[in-house]
């Protein structure tokens, strides 16, 4: 009888040793295929099983004991979308609570780019959103109808900053968080500045765009948005070198390097070239950053109106209050031009 029970007894211990032994294989045995200390792993929306095994394929090492655990712990019946982390040395239990609850954000950031499918292609790269369905969105008429935008100004809604996104952000909801840090930045103290300069939100976007590409020195944006309000006040036309060059590039191509505008350039018909026509250009030529915008909304108080790049002090400018005066200052600039055989 004792014999039998021995038998039973050493049965159940080699039974228990099998599933111990199955247990440590299927859930805690390393399970990485990688050498780097971590990766990261994008699962798309709505991926199916199958899907998600053909993902993973190059970061698990055997799929089949990472799929009987996933099946045990029921992670097939809910796989959520998202980006997430492994770390070199990872087993297949940690894999799965990684991918079922560590979704990790994504940093966007933007600055100075010249067109609204530039920035698109950007953000594409980033979010799980393809350009396509990002820029259909943003152009959805009842949108822009509802903002008093169209397919032009709607560049204007972007405030260059750092964001957070998850990866598995699509285009709607990219959408509705940049309307909403629009809402944000432009609180009542800003929207009052523009009231105070003439200019609506819209607009000031516009022409902080065009002082941050005349000028790299923050600290002399106040001043140049100053001369740009001052010939707006006047009703004359701005005359923005910048327009023009944004207008070249927008005929020729946005890699197209211009060194120097010609006077045949300030003819060419754009709405864009504010050599030809009176007012803002109908959107920013860039994305301004935040240091152009609070130079249009605190410009410096001055009577200036006309300037010229200052050749003894690069990035800087020499302001005249009468054409005459600016004239005579613009022949240091022409002159350095000549000298340099800078003819485009």
């Amino acid at each position: 009888m004792k014999k039998v029970v021995y038998i039973i007894i050493f049965f159940f211990f080699i039974i228990g040793i099998a599933s111990g032994f199955y247990l440590y294989k299927t859930f805690y045995e390393p399970n990485t295929l990688f050498n780097e200390e971590s990766v990261f792993v994008t699962i798309p929306t709505n991926s199916t099983k199958n899907q998600l095994l053909d993902t993973l394929t190059n970061y698990v090492k055997d799929l089949s004991k990472f799929s009987k655990a996933a099946k045990y712990k029921e992670y097939f019946s809910k796989i959520r979308p998202g980006r997430y982390r492994l770390n070199n040395g990872f087993n297949n239990n940690q894999i799965i609570n990684s991918l079922r609850s560590n979704n990790l954000p994504v940093k966007i950031t933007y600055n100075n780019i010249e067109t609204f499918n530039d920035l698109i292609k950007r953000i594409s790269e980033k979010i799980e959103a393809d350009s396509l369905s990002l820029s259909n969105v943003f152009y959805e008429k009842n949108f822009l109808n509802e903002l008093g935008l169209d397919e032009e100004s709607v560049f204007s809604l972007f405030i260059p900053n750092t964001y957070e996104f998850f990866w598995n952000t699509n285009a709607t909801q990219f959408r509705e968080r940049i309307l909403k840090e629009f809402d944000r930045f432009w609180n009542d103290s800003r929207i009052e500045k523009s009231k105070k300069v003439n200019l609506n939100p819209i607009e000031v976007m516009t022409l902080a765009s065009i002082v941050q590409k005349e000028t790299p020195k923050v600290d002399e944006r106040p001043t140049i948005a100053g001369v740009y309000l001052n010939r707006l006040e006047r009703n004359m036309k701005l005359q923005a070198d910048p327009t023009v060059v944004y207008t070249i590039k927008k005929r020729d191509g946005f890699d197209t390097k211009i060194r120097r505008v010609l006077y045949k350039d300030l003819r060419i018909k754009s709405p864009f070239n504010t050599y030809v026509y009176k007012g803002l250009p109908p959107a920013p030529i860039v994305t301004p950053d935040i240091s152009a915008i609070e130079a249009v909304l605190n410009p410096q108080k001055h009577s200036f109106i006309y300037f010229v790049a200052d050749v003894s002090n690069p990035g800087y400018h020499l302001f005249s209050r009468t054409n005459a005066e600016h004239n005579r200052k613009k022949r240091q600039y022409t002159n350095w031009l000549k000298k340099n055989k800078i003819r485009r």
